[in-house]
């Protein structure tokens, strides 16, 4: 996507930069970024000092990897037992395919150097894009899905997340967006996909006789 382009060519690191300086007023001291294992076992060696930092934590643990793909077949679960198998498969895989394209372009795509009073923060040289922005999303979609009178508190959770995520020292502007952005083109899919009737043609086609 464009916005890929102008984080790797380096023309929003103004952007960025203003925003480790001013925008990211409860971060804590810098950090190297996560390992794999701390990526996939939650809350495993996570600061939680300062305070701000502490909640940031906890207000966006439903977006880390292993919890956000519970959360996501639970629905998946919610909406299979009622009938809505193409949605329940849709959101499943809507979650392993973004993740996947998260993943490749967090090992692919490294953005120019970015400072707090000097120092340099490394985890965010390759923090783009916000894997938790975009998880959240997911998650807040699949549950709205599941039970849409959920709707109302998960977008407030889910605008929590966005702004702690900044504020913490988390991740980047262009993170965030770039993680929201990639987890709308996925929640797009679901909805077409779904809409289109095509898995349900298919499983038809496959219950005919001599097919």
């Amino acid at each position: 996507m464009a916005l890929a382009g102008l984080v790797a060519s380096g023309a929003m690191t103004g952007l960025d930069q203003w925003a480790a300086d001013h925008l990211m007023p409860l971060a804590g001291r810098p950090s190297a970024p996560p390992t794999s294992l701390e990526s996939i076992v939650p809350l495993l060696h996570a600061p939680f000092h300062p305070v701000g930092v502490a909640i940031a934590e906890i207000v966006t643990l439903p977006g880390q990897v292993v919890i956000s793909l519970v959360l996501v077949l639970a629905a998946a679960r919610r909406l299979w037992t009622r009938g809505r198998t193409e949605a329940a498969v849709c959101w499943t895989g809507a979650w392993l395919a973004a993740v996947a394209v998260e993943v490749v372009l967090r090992h692919t795509l490294t953005r120019e150097p970015l400072y707090r009073h000097g120092v340099h923060l490394v985890g965010f040289d390759s923090s783009w894009p916000s894997g938790h922005a975009l998880r959240s999303a997911l998650v807040a979609g699949a549950l709205a899905a599941a039970w849409p009178r959920l709707r109302v508190p998960l977008t407030i959770w889910l605008v929590a997340v966005v702004v702690l995520l900044e504020l913490a020292g988390l991740h980047t502007p262009t993170d965030v967006v770039g993680g929201l952005l990639l987890a709308t083109a996925a929640a797009a899919g679901v909805v077409a996909l779904d809409g289109s009737g095509l898995l349900r043609r298919r499983a038809a086609l496959r219950r005919r006789p001599g097919t």
